[in-house]
């Protein structure tokens, strides 16, 4: 098991948000988290990369590394990436700086070769190294993210909200991107609102509702379940 967390508890300060979550991702399998606002998703990958939450109780363990025990950076150093929502980037330095930055936990002896490689899997990022990443549009600004990312060579990628504000053609070439980075043997544990979409690219899913697991299984059985179709995905199964 890559990832797993057991009976996780917590939140902000004296504000209870997740209560007993307990999460697997598999090695080279791509997990969705799904929910309304304010179930505590985005909470979920913010404790899975020790920002700014307190731990009540539970385990989280990547690649049998307890992460409770961990910082941040050794998260990263660990293979474990979060492009949180909103990019945070470094709006103000060039996309080629964004990209470089990325690697500042591994060897950097193959940085050049491995700037290279971002920019063939995101030609429009290279037709734009020298430019500040304020200057990109929405949908180059996230690929810029998760290209940063990839430059520490992650074994799972945590995305939360990617396709927000996107224009339909560029959410399905970012899913794509993903699909390629699934094949090749990244996991993936992705929060997204765009339940149909994500359900189409995931194994397996977990559906969060008031920071409990309300429900989880194969994403063809979530895309089959009355309740996730009725509330998620915009009809019952008889419309099919």
């Amino acid at each position: 098991m890559l990832l797993e967390i057991r009976d996780l508890h917590a939140g902000y300060g004296a504000l209870d948000v997740l209560r007993g979550i307990d999460l697997t991702v598999e090695a080279g399998e791509m997990v969705a988290v799904l929910g309304p606002n304010g179930a505590g998703k985005s909470t979920l990958l913010r404790t899975i990369s020790r920002i700014d939450t307190n731990v009540r109780s539970g385990a989280i363990t990547f690649d049998g590394h307890d992460l409770l025990r961990a910082s941040t950076v050794q998260g990263v150093r660990y293979g474990c990436l979060h492009v949180p929502e909103g990019r945070q980037l470094f709006t103000e330095l060039s996309v080629d700086d964004n990209i470089r930055l990325g690697a500042f936990t591994v060897d950097r002896k193959n940085i050049d070769a491995d700037v290279a490689a971002i920019y063939e899997r995101f030609p429009a990022l290279a037709d734009r190294k020298t430019q500040t990443a304020f200057s990109l549009s929405g949908g180059e600004q996230q690929m810029l993210a998760i290209g940063r990312a990839l430059m520490a060579k992650p074994r799972m990628l945590m995305l939360d909200e990617p396709s927000t504000g996107l224009a339909p053609q560029i959410v399905a070439q970012i899913f794509g991107i993903l699909a390629d980075l699934k094949r090749a043997g990244t996991a993936i544990l992705i929060v997204e609102q765009n339940a149909y979409l994500t359900l189409q690219h995931a194994d397996r899913a977990y559906v969060l509702e008031n920071g409990e697991i309300a429900l989880s299984g194969t994403a063809a059985e979530l895309t089959a379940d009355e309740r996730v179709r009725a509330i998620y995905l915009g009809g019952s199964t008889d419309e099919a």
